[in-house]
């Protein structure tokens, strides 16, 4: 969801409100978080870290 939503982003936008920071901004995010991601992502299909993980946004999300 992240490459296509970045790519929907620079391809369906008007070319009128085209800045060239913003430009830089997608393309770094687009060509960063994705890899930057990835082991989280991969690291979820092993049971104890999903567990802990869940564990950690129950006491986040309770315990304030």
């Amino acid at each position: 969801s992240l490459f296509i939503s970045t790519g929907m982003f620079a391809y369906l936008k008007p070319p009128s409100t085209s800045s060239p920071s913003l430009d830089l901004v997608m393309a770094v995010v687009y060509s960063v978080v994705p890899p930057a991601v990835n082991p989280l992502i991969y690291s979820m299909r092993n049971k104890e870290l999903k567990d802990a993980l869940w564990q950690l946004a129950q006491w986040t999300l309770f315990h304030r």
